[in-house]
């Protein structure tokens, strides 16, 4: 992994203090996670891990985005998530000390907290809530997950994007109001499991109607009422 200069202990500890995952922790309980948390800066591009890599450790994005897909034998890949700052990742192998369940690369430079599973293990027996607020995490994955499954079935190529792109605009709007998502046309695609011409073709639609702008590797959502209209139950 490629390293650059990191956040001085300060920065790190206000940041895991203020993580909705750490939130309302005790301060000896956070005191113990920072000293054992360890920040990595990585450029863009950078592998965080392979699928069936051993999961020793999970991630918190201080600054970024992760892409999270899984590839095929046939080179293509099947993107399931883009992890923003404020969200954790890693967690299913961290659990259950298996291997990954997918590749996990750098979609934008950024920093990244890890936090090994020898070290927070004993933390979860000693803290339960902790323990707790994985579980949330967990059950939140498997609610997307089984929601992207039904989309693929039922839903045409303008509704899986529409979904996808309010699902992005609605995360980045929670770092900052007004702000561009950072994901490139091809990494669209796979994540609704269509085509990138047929992705392509509905967003320049949308954005002749003035619903987003199309930005190199990215776009922002200027009428989000109007795509959430395309969706047949938000429509009713």
């Amino acid at each position: 992994m490629d390293i650059r200069n990191s956040p001085g202990p300060s920065d790190k500890r206000a940041f895991i203090r203020n993580h909705s995952f750490f939130k309302g922790l005790d301060e000896n309980i956070i005191g113990e996670i920072v000293a054992r948390a360890v920040t990595r800066n990585l450029k863009r591009n950078t592998i965080v891990f392979r699928k069936g890599d051993a999961g020793t450790n999970f991630y918190l994005v201080s600054a970024g985005a992760v892409r999270v897909s899984a590839p095929s034998e046939q080179g293509k890949d099947a993107v399931f998530n883009l992890i923003v700052p404020g969200e954790i990742f890693g967690e299913i192998a961290f659990l259950d000390g298996g291997q990954r369940t997918a590749d996990a690369v750098m979609a934008e430079s950024g920093t990244l907290i890890v936090v090994e599973r020898r070290d927070f293990l004993p933390l979860i027996k000693s803290h339960p809530e902790l323990a707790m607020r994985l579980l949330e995490i967990l059950c939140h994955r498997l609610r997307k997950t089984s929601e992207q499954v039904e989309d693929m079935m039922f839903f045409d190529v303008s509704v899986r994007l529409a979904k996808a792109v309010l699902y992005l605009h609605h995360r980045a709007g929670l770092q900052h109001a007004g702000s561009s998502i950072h994901i490139t046309q091809r990494e669209l695609s796979q994540m609704i499991g269509a085509s990138r011409e047929s992705t392509n073709y509905e967003l320049r639609n949308w954005q002749r109607r003035g619903w987003l702008k199309l930005e190199r590797a990215g776009l922002t959502v200027l009428a989000p009422d109007a795509l959430m209209k395309l969706i047949p139950d938000a429509a009713d």
